[in-house]
């Protein structure tokens, strides 16, 4: 895709820098733009059944978030932030490096590196192909055991001070921990808002995909692969709870269905690869330039997304995983 169809102007006041319980909401109470080919209308997180039909089946990602930001050393960049994403086992792990929250990188690192992550020693292996501030680590100790040490959430530099505690990027679905990143459209989630799902007939399934500064472990269940192909056979809707549910689901599809499956992928989504998954996304607001907005043009029209976005930042929305959701119908809603 080029690049110019994945820019947008935001205003950087439209970048949610703490929790909504911070400005004195609940969690459901977040705002909620629901997009279809008839236009766009706003509402409240709480309001989400009543925009979905009867016979819905919404996917959600089970995965729960590991305090995964640790302090590091290097003999020449002293002091670092570690930001552990996926844990291949055996000691190799693929870690951002960055100055602080606010300074991503890339760093001057080379390979062969030694350096330490949480007191541990540890020696860069190899830099991640085409992602220059990733690098694949090998760690001869147990960085789970250190996050719980003295672990934070991985934080960003549009977040303000006092920093959310570990239990604020959890969602109500938070089985499997491995996430270095909130999986944070199903933040809103609460159990009225399940319940007034359910009792509209709409049914949940989960996977499980971790998900980071660069996501690849999956996993979906053979409950889950069995309701997406029931309900795509009989005509329900499929609606996925965030990218990730979407990566996961467009992995275990063999060409005629959803099959039971797990691993790693590196599927990445865009219009010239189609989702044959899912039949909406309800998923925050992304990035100017980020490849999400690859993945949202394979669910919906191109012009639907775009138009929605001019409706968000036209109206104010709020940006990033503390921010407010956007439900998108390529079909419309009921």
């Amino acid at each position: 895709m080029k690049r110019a169809e994945l820019a947008f102007e935001r205003p950087r006041a439209l970048q949610a820098a703490g929790p909504p319980e911070r400005r004195g909401l609940e969690r459901d109470e977040v705002r909620l733009l629901v997009s279809t080919p008839r236009g766009h209308e706003h509402a409240h997180f709480r309001d989400l059944s009543r925009f979905l039909a009867p016979g819905t089946l919404l996917v959600v990602n089970a995965s729960a978030t590991l305090p995964a930001s640790l302090p590091a050393r290097h003999p020449a960049l002293d002091p670092l932030v570690a930001n552990v994403s996926t844990d291949y086992g055996g000691g190799l792990h693929l870690i951002e490096f960055r100055k602080s929250a606010a300074e991503p990188g890339p760093l001057p690192l080379e390979v062969g590196d030694v350096l330490e992550i949480a007191g541990l020693p540890a020696r860069l292996v190899a830099p991640h192909p085409g992602l220059p501030r990733l690098w694949f680590v090998r760690v001869d100790s147990d960085l789970r055991r250190a996050m719980e040490r003295v672990g934070t959430p991985i934080r960003y530099g549009y977040l303000e001070p006092p920093y959310p505690p570990l239990a604020a990027y959890q969602t109500l679905f938070a089985r499997q921990p491995g996430s270095a990143e909130m999986p944070s459209a199903g933040r809103p989630f609460t159990l009225r808002v399940v319940d007034a799902l359910r009792a509209r007939g709409i049914d949940l399934a989960e996977i499980t995909l971790h998900t980071g500064v660069s996501s690849h472990e999956f996993e979906v269940p053979r409950r889950t692969a069995d309701l997406v192909t029931a309900a795509r056979q009989e005509g329900r809707p499929v609606i996925a709870v965030g990218t990730t549910v979407v990566r996961a689901l467009e992995s275990a599809w063999d060409g005629e269905r959803v099959r039971p499956s797990a691993g790693f992928t590196r599927l990445m989504i865009h219009p010239g690869r189609p989702v044959r998954t899912v039949d909406g996304l309800l998923t925050g607001l992304h990035d100017p330039l980020a490849s999400h907005l690859a993945l949202l043009y394979a669910v919906a029209p191109r012009e639907l997304v775009r138009a929605g976005y001019e409706e968000a930042v036209r109206e104010g929305y709020l940006w990033h995983e503390f921010g407010d959701s956007h439900l998108i119908l390529p079909a419309g809603s009921p």
